[in-house]
């Protein structure tokens, strides 16, 4: 898989994890971090430690809930095992899949 398109999976799974919201909740997350956070929803795979801080910033201790909302419709999309923990780093995580996917993908 090329990285553009491991950059779009993972855009798609942002979106299907705040859909889990509501789509006007989700429309209106997406608005306010364009707008307050400069970072475009085509952005948010290339942008992704700032797109967590606004997540954060709007969310607050809502903000890891949807972050592995967000890891499990990934790792659905990539075929893989999701294994949740309390411990679990979201953009280490990612940044995982981005290294191990494509030799994934290469096994199959």
């Amino acid at each position: 898989m090329s990285p553009k398109n491991f950059q779009k999976t993972l855009l798609t799974a942002v979106e299907e994890g705040l859909s889990t919201l509501g789509d006007s909740p989700k429309q209106a997350l997406l608005f306010h971090i364009e707008n307050s956070f400069k970072i475009k929803r085509e952005e948010i795979p290339t942008n992704l430690t700032e797109f967590i801080k606004a997540l954060e910033k709007i969310l607050g201790p809502g903000a890891p809930y949807i972050e592995k909302i967000i890891l499990k419709r990934l790792h659905d999309k990539l075929n893989l095992e999701f294994e949740n923990s309390a411990s679990l780093d979201f953009l280490n995580s990612v940044e995982n899949l981005r290294k191990i996917f494509p030799e994934e993908m290469s096994e199959t």
